[in-house]
């Protein structure tokens, strides 16, 4: 099965390349470069066919958007974070649905889903207020996610906590300009987000836990195994997926720099057997982090397919290979910006630009690895682990 996506990317390969320090110098993506993720359809892989999507298998989701990173990270990082939203806005009610695409199928939604927000009930809905960070593409979207938590009529927050995301529209939000001041993916436009006030109606609201057992794909009748998947399999995709295609791209940037390079004591890199066992062993780094991601996200394809639970164990060890892939990949392109010499570090040279989108990325909430880690060893040696930090995210 051809996947029409990535091959329409492939010829616009070059084209996404030349934009990375564009992208760069705005903090935020180009609007050629998002042109260019809209023509290729990236942000509608994962959407409904019902409005344009192409409902595309996770794993070519993840195909792509790691060829688009390792042509540019901010570009990657954008189709990987908004091109998983209309993943979930496909469980959502149909009127927020028609809303969102009724007139325009390449709306593109933002998020962050960090409980940051307080949603106070009243009269046909909420009310809804708080401040987040780290809307990745946020200029580019019209549409947005946010995590926050129920709260009683008095504005204080139930107890046990009760999470959701909340739907809104661009008039029901504020982009703070000149929030993103970063050292790597400055492309993305990851700026903070303020609600103040939104008045919030009941149908634009989902409980979390709801997207995280499987039940909001049931309830909306969706029956592509794809909208099956455990939110902690589908959400953190995209994100590693572009982690490891920016390790891709800065893999092919080294190697181009040390073609012809000759070192300062004369002797030609290629003939450097200390350099080029380097380079192999990251390159079978980065290929085995691509595998493992590949395959996770394959296997519990197939497990929610067949009709079969996966349960918080399976779930817990998808995340550890998922958080794995992305440190093991990243550590590999360490070791050959290690070997590139100061030349790469140069402004205008894209390996310099490539390593600090990688260690960037990393930094992402959803690639730390302690409670990941611990709790898939806690369920493989049969024990439950406590509520809290350690199933968060899983």
């Amino acid at each position: 099965m051809t996947n029409p996506v990535l091959e329409a990317v492939e010829a616009r390969a070059g084209e996404l390349g030349d934009l990375g320090p564009a992208n760069e110098a705005l903090g935020r993506l180009d609007d050629r470069a998002a042109e260019i993720l809209r023509d290729v359809g990236a942000i509608r892989m994962l959407q409904p066919k019902k409005y344009g999507g192409l409902e595309l298998h996770p794993r070519e989701f993840a195909e792509t958007v790691m060829r688009i990173a390792a042509c540019d990270g901010a570009a990657g990082w954008v189709a990987g974070v908004v091109g998983v939203h209309p993943w979930e806005m496909a469980m959502a009610d149909p009127r927020v649905q028609d809303e969102v695409w009724g007139e325009d199928q390449d709306t593109w939604i933002a998020s962050p889903y960090a409980p940051m927000g307080l949603l106070r009930p009243v009269d046909g809905g909420y009310v809804f207020n708080g401040h987040w960070q780290f809307s990745s593409g946020t200029d580019h979207c019209e549409w947005i996610f946010l995590g926050g938590f129920l709260a009683d009529a008095d504005g204080e927050r139930l107890s046990p906590p009760r999470s959701v995301h909340v739907i809104l529209p661009r008039a029901d939000y504020e982009i703070v300009e000149d929030s993103w001041d970063v050292v790597g993916l400055r492309g993305t436009g990851s700026k903070d987000i303020v609600v103040r006030d939104a008045f919030v109606p009941g149908y634009r609201v989902i409980e979390y836990h709801k997207v995280v057992d499987g039940s909001l794909a049931a309830e909306a009748g969706l029956t592509n195994p794809a909208y099956r998947l455990p939110f902690s399999a589908a959400f953190p995709l995209g994100i590693t997926a572009a982690l490891i295609g920016m390790c891709e791209g800065a893999l092919a940037h080294h190697l181009a720099h040390q073609r012809g390079r000759v070192q300062i004591t004369g002797q030609a890199v290629r003939d450097d057997p200390y350099v080029m066992y380097a380079v192999g062993d990251a390159a079978a780094e980065i290929a085995a982090s691509r595998a493992a991601l590949l395959q996770n996200v394959s296997e519990v394809y197939d497990m929610v397919a067949a009709g079969q639970e996966v349960s918080f164990e399976r779930r817990a060890v998808g995340r550890r290979v998922q958080a794995a892939a992305a440190w093991r990949a990243a550590r590999a392109v360490d070791e050959i910006v290690a070997r590139s010499g100061g030349n790469a570090m140069r402004l205008d040279n894209p390996i310099q630009r490539f390593w600090r989108d990688v260690h960037m990325g990393l930094a992402h909430a959803i690639h730390v690895p302690g409670p990941v880690f611990h709790a898939s060893a806690l369920t493989e040696i049969g024990v439950e682990p406590p509520t809290g930090p350690m199933r968060s995210m899983i």
